[in-house]
């Protein structure tokens, strides 16, 4: 029992968030982009299950539904933006520190491994062929695979974000 205790602390302390940052060309005139098209997209993971046709056909329709939603119409010849993105993921390690040995007296360090996923945005104005927005999604699973299923919440809240509101 002793033993158990240690990674039930570890699995309670141990939080893997969701993190969602914005960046935007604070001169761009949002309001004149009506139409969108997907130009490019990316998926960079060692993970099969996540560098597949099928993310890549799921980030699109997540993409092309909250864009949507906010407005914008997706074409396919010509169009006020042109969406980019890119899909990657990398394996990290936190180091957890305990209390250990007799009264305390002692740290006991254990590392948790964890895969960081990160999905990058980007809205360009293809007039002048510029970056206008930027939204850049993170998601932290213990289970690679389980990134997947967070995709769709990636998308849809960086285009919460969308259009900015400047300040």
């Amino acid at each position: 029992m002793r033993a158990c205790l240690p990674i039930f602390f570890l699995a309670a302390t141990v939080a893997f968030t969701q993190k969602i940052t914005i960046e935007f060309d604070q001169t761009a005139d949002f309001a004149k982009y009506h139409t969108f098209a997907i130009r490019h997209g990316d998926l960079n993971s060692k993970n099969p299950a996540l560098n597949s046709e099928l993310v890549k056909k799921q980030i699109e329709a997540d993409i092309v539904r909250y864009l949507s939603a906010r407005g914008l119409q997706m074409v396919t010849g010509p169009s006020d933006l042109n969406v980019r993105y890119h899909f990657g993921t990398a394996r990290k390690v936190e180091l957890e520190q305990y209390p250990a040995g007799w009264r305390g007296w002692g740290t006991r360090v254990v590392r948790v491994p964890y895969t960081e996923g990160t999905l990058v945005l980007d809205l360009r104005d293809a007039s002048v062929h510029a970056l206008v927005w930027r939204g850049i999604a993170s998601e932290e699973k213990s289970d690679p695979a389980k990134i997947e299923s967070k995709l769709d919440n990636m998308v849809k809240k960086a285009f919460e974000k969308y259009p900015p509101k400047v300040k």
